[in-house]
């Protein structure tokens, strides 16, 4: 069995008892499993209580209600190198999805259904839970996919099969503690269900072309290869996030999976459906979060908001006139690129970060014109910026 893509790599180092112990700490997407597909047929859920205080349902009423909607994503590959003999070999990923509306439209990760040369899956084949050890098997159109936000579409036939779709939530409004359960196929264990709750959210997940994916939800719920694109589900019965990728020591499950936000996915879903691709507001700055404590340090009068290091060519901001850094400064072995502008505001939305930035760039298209408040020499200034699509090499 071999991860379909490794997105990163940090190293740290501990001693204890005069051994060195070198840890290796990665996150995976969880796109997946190069192996024959184990089935296990799921056992009676254990009946969990609610949360002091709380109301919802139980992990086991999440899964008898929505489970039938929660699907196993086969994609086959084209010839992907030759074998030992030299003869040509394909490959296979395993992931999630699940139905999202009755014209049989499908949610799953771009990482399920696209490899990391960039090639996307020749034929998809959904898996549909009947309950107990019965399956069914139909074929899925691969509609789109979005690399940026990691997520694709799959559309099934709804004449072929029985479609139950997943009510979605509202992610900008998770809270951290709240119950989650995640469904999915780990380890090509299909139809499984794990629970935890949310550990942090507004967390900075990296898609596979190394964008930003802003908003992602932590949690503890074990998430494992083959739960991508899978849902994690409110104790409300809904979707709030799609399961995408993991932090682990080892490969496995550490309590630390990530999901892309709901209203990330249902943004692409909606662009997919329309015209087959997702269109992106670009601005053309290079970011970094500007802390109290880096401001602190330069005596700068602005504590907080997205401090602008690069402004590239002939791209909106720059045509606005927004203005980069030109002094580079080493903060605990961090580079940052002082003296441009500080975002603090756009439109009526507080910038505190830029991840705050990026989020909210997000939710606009091309062509959109935005307020950019800015802090320049200690004086607030406004300057508008008329967006533009972002280009395909970045």
């Amino acid at each position: 069995m071999k991860l379909k893509g490794f997105l990163a790599g940090l190293a740290g180092g501990a001693i204890a008892a005069a051994v060195v112990v070198l840890l290796l700490v990665f996150v995976f997407d969880l796109g997946e499993v190069n192996t024959t597909v184990v089935t296990a047929t799921p056992e009676t859920p254990t009946v969990y209580s609610t949360p002091s205080g709380t109301s919802g349902l139980t992990p086991d009423q999440i899964y008898k209600d929505l489970s039938g909607g929660v699907v196993m994503v086969l994609a086959e590959f084209g010839a992907s190198g030759t074998d030992q003999f030299g003869q040509p070999q394909s490959g296979q990923a395993l992931g999630t999805g699940f139905v999202v509306d009755n014209e049989g439209y499908v949610l799953t990760n771009a990482h399920v259904v696209e490899d990391d040369g960039g090639a996307r899956a020749s034929t998809v084949t959904v898996v549909f839970n009947k309950g107990g050890s019965e399956t069914q098997r139909v074929p899925g159109e691969l509609v789109g996919v979005d690399v940026g936000s990691d997520v694709a579409v799959i559309k099934v036939d709804p004449g072929k099969v029985d479609l139950k779709a997943l009510p979605t939530g509202d992610s900008d409004k998770v809270v951290v503690g709240e119950p989650v359960v995640a469904i999915g196929n780990p380890l090509g264990y299909d139809f499984s269900i794990t629970s935890g709750i949310v550990s942090a959210t507004g967390r900075s997940l990296q898609a596979p072309n190394g964008q930003t994916i802003p908003n992602g939800i932590q949690t503890d719920a074990a998430i494992n290869q083959g739960n991508s694109g899978g849902p994690l589900i409110d104790n409300q019965g809904r979707v709030i996030g799609i399961n995408e990728q993991i932090a682990s020591r080892g490969g496995g499950n550490d309590g630390l999976g990530f999901a892309v936000p709901i209203n990330t996915a249902m943004r692409s879903l909606e662009q997919i459906k329309t015209s087959g691709e997702v269109q992106y507001a670009w601005m053309g700055v290079g970011l970094k979060t500007l802390t109290s404590d880096i401001a602190g340090m330069f005596n700068m009068k602005t504590q907080g908001g997205a401090l602008v290091e690069q402004v590239s060519p002939d791209s909106p901001a720059d045509k606005a006139g927004i203005q980069s850094g030109d002094q580079t400064v080493t903060v605990q072995g961090e580079p940052f690129t002082i003296g441009g502008d500080v975002i603090v505001k756009v439109d009526d939305t507080e910038i505190t970060s830029a991840d705050d930035l990026i989020a909210y760039l997000g939710t606009k298209k091309p062509g959109d014109t935005i307020v950019v408040t800015v802090d320049r020499d200690g004086k607030t200034e406004e300057v508008s910026v008329t967006l533009a699509e972002r280009p395909s090499n970045l």
